[in-house]
């Protein structure tokens, strides 16, 4: 009672502290500080100021130097090297060859070239900022509709959530202590199935829209194969990353390493000098130590969740509810969508998967298939308001396109996604084929 609040009951001091973490998140605090106080608060108030000191002092350095967490900076120093090194227009470009003739054909290119690039960048927005900058002015020039150029490329960043490699799901593995590797694994079919779903989407727009979406000249079979070069590097990426992981010859980590290793070399190779390497350097080191800031201060507030006994009294009240599980689990997941209404995904998955992963488990859910549904859900909280950052940042790339009108534009996608999702839940092997095979 160092506080002086007075709560015998380390339950209701859980429920106070959760409510309190939401109002100040709403209102506008960093996750990472309204966490860290919250959480700092509940603990002297379970157990003194020496007790709460001793852990808080020591999660910082003891989650720093998990060996897991190394991959983060691997994974955002491929992506950010990739693009300064210019791979992301030849994507771009070869998407636009190969695919250009189909209705929506530019936006649809942008949809797979967005894939290829979250192949190997695992970051959302850096994806969304890139393509705003290459396909947009590309989609503005053939008279796209100004919405849904913009649609397309804040939704499109959001596959890097989901195809490996991912930060947040390396994320979501360290948190509920599962294999990094099976669920980088376990990402790969849902990404790819939720291009498609977009992909499908903007034909069948394009159809019914023709004016918002004409036809882009069409390339002849040589100008398409021209293009495949050029994108050799990112293929040749993600073959080492995913062979090396699913073959057993080399942790996340060190499949991480040997991936910046060659986008590294190919980078020197394609004339990339000093600035080049020491911005790719800088941003990645600013990305990194933002999610670790974040970690670091939300798990300030986990651990006082677990004292608090939060948890265990969610898990017991929702297996006790009388309705069938699916039903309990769709009830999570519109949760989470109107959670990541007021969060951003990480801080929103590092909050809740304390409270919520028990419940699922009991539920008797598999702990792989749920990882891949909640950063699918991540992925929504990307592009819908008033967050949406993947749209703050499209914005922010090109001013000439509202945020209103940014919004609007993703109203398309976020039905793909609403279909993805039901594919996902009806068609579980899709997510947990690859990592079974792996366990074979």
């Amino acid at each position: 009672m160092i506080l002086g609040i007075g709560f015998e009951n380390p339950l209701l001091v859980g429920i106070i502290a959760l409510t309190l973490l939401l109002v100040l998140v709403i209102f506008g605090v960093r996750v990472v500080f309204a966490a860290a106080v919250v959480g700092l608060l509940g603990l002297i108030e379970l157990l003194g100021w020496s007790g709460a000191a001793g852990i808080v002092g020591t999660v910082p350095h003891s989650k720093s130097s998990t060996y897991a967490l190394s991959v983060l900076p691997m994974f955002i120093f491929i992506g950010f090297l990739a693009f300064h090194a210019g791979m992301t227009g030849q994507l771009f470009n070869a998407a636009r060859k190969w695919l250009g003739w189909l209705p929506g054909g530019l936006a649809v290119a942008t949809v797979f070239a967005t894939a290829g690039f979250a192949a190997i960048s695992g970051a959302s927005t850096a994806t969304s900022a890139v393509f705003a900058r290459v396909a947009i002015p590309e989609m503005l020039r053939y008279g796209y509709d100004k919405k849904l150029a913009a649609g397309v490329v804040a939704a499109g960043g959001t596959l890097a959530t989901l195809i490996p490699p991912s930060a947040i799901i390396v994320i979501y593995a360290i948190i509920v202590e599962e294999s990094v590797g099976r669920l980088l694994l376990a990402g790969f079919l849902p990404g790819l199935v939720s291009a498609l779903i977009y992909a499908a989407i903007i034909v069948f727009w394009a159809m019914m829209r023709p004016e918002q979406a004409p036809a882009a000249e069409p390339s002849t079979w040589k100008e398409r194969f021209a293009s495949l070069p050029g994108v050799s590097p990112v293929f040749l990426v993600v073959l080492i990353i995913i062979t090396a992981i699913y073959g057993g010859w080399a942790t996340p980590t060190e499949a991480g390493a040997l991936g910046a290793a060659v986008v590294f070399v190919l980078a020197l190779l394609r004339g990339a000098g000093f600035k080049t390497i020491k911005s790719s350097l800088m941003e990645s080191a600013k990305l990194t130590a933002m999610i670790f800031a974040l970690i670091w201060g939300v798990l300030i507030f986990v651990r006082f969740l677990g004292f608090s006994g939060v948890p265990e009294a969610f898990t017991s009240w929702v297996v006790g509810l009388d309705m069938p599980p699916m039903v309990i689990m769709i009830c999570i997941l519109l949760a989470y969508a109107v959670l990541g209404m007021f969060m951003d995904a990480i801080g929103m998955l590092l909050l809740t998967l304390p409270v919520v992963y028990p419940a699922v488990i009991a539920l008797g859910f598999d702990s792989i298939w749920f990882g891949i549904i909640v950063v699918k859900m991540a992925e929504v909280c990307l592009i819908t308001p008033p967050i949406g950052l993947n749209c703050f940042v499209v914005n922010a790339v090109q001013p000439s396109i509202s945020l209103p009108q940014v919004f609007r534009g993703i109203a398309l996608f976020f039905i793909a996604d609403v279909l993805t999702i039901i594919a996902l839940l009806a068609f579980p092997e899709i997510v947990t084929i690859l990592p079974d095979l792996l366990s074979n």
